[in-house]
């Protein structure tokens, strides 16, 4: 072999050589770089995980434990298709501790004066199929909501879909994904994780106009609502 071609060899290696190592630095490696792996990168973005709840509590003799630990099963209606509801936890009166860690009685979907509610719900992404909006929904569809989702159909505005006004105060927080909060005379505003709402009795509806689905947390606290005078 002549010298100039060994020469040659010799500079192409070490160019190579110094290629992988600058990927390297870059955090890219020869198996990062596979089909098959960025595959796998990408399918575990879009994993939803599944979601748990953990319930504390006292005992007698004031103890702190842990009473429970859950997988969160969503509600869902046929009236709503794709929309998600977790009715976590609430009470209708005010509690008090020390406390067992037994739910406590919420049976309407939101709370009366001076009681409180907590729990999340996801908003289906745009994309998705929606109902016909001009189908009105069946007998057993509304019996459904009534059973699942007790009061929540009173609130919501027949002519106006998803626009609701309640006497709480509304927390709430976006944990994934993207909304648009609308109030009166279609103001709005885009909301994305992280970002949070502080909802004073106010008329108003979600909109997932994006292409990922959105899930909100949110606590309400009942309210006096004074008459207009």
């Amino acid at each position: 072999m002549s010298k100039t071609r060994r020469a040659f060899l010799k500079e192409a290696g070490l160019k190579t050589a110094g290629m992988i190592s600058a990927a390297a630095v870059g955090g890219v490696n020869a198996a990062s770089t596979a089909p098959k792996d960025r595959a796998q990168k990408q399918n575990t973005t879009q994993v939803r995980k599944e979601q748990h709840c953990v319930v504390t509590g006292q005992t007698k003799s004031g103890k702190s434990v842990f009473v429970s630990q859950s997988a969160m099963a969503p509600v869902t209606a046929g009236m709503i298709p794709g929309v998600e509801f977790y009715r976590i936890w609430g009470s209708d009166t005010l509690v008090e501790l020390p406390s067992e860690g037994r739910p406590p009685e919420q049976p309407q979907y939101f709370p009366p004066k001076n009681g409180f509610r907590f729990g999340m719900f996801s908003l289906p992404p745009a994309t998705s199929a929606k109902a016909s909006a001009n189908q009105g929904p069946t007998s057993a569809q509304l019996e459904e909501m009534n059973q699942k989702l007790p009061g929540l159909l009173k609130f919501l505005e027949a002519d106006h879909p998803g626009m609701h006004a309640t006497d709480s105060v509304d927390f709430d927080v976006v944990i994934f994904g993207e909304v648009v909060l609308e109030l009166d005379e279609g103001a709005e505003v885009v909301l994305k994780a992280g970002d949070c709402v502080i909802q004073n009795g106010t008329r108003h509806a979600w909109h997932n106009r994006s292409s990922e689905r959105c899930v909100i947390a949110f606590s309400l606290v009942g309210a006096d609502r004074l008459a207009k005078s």
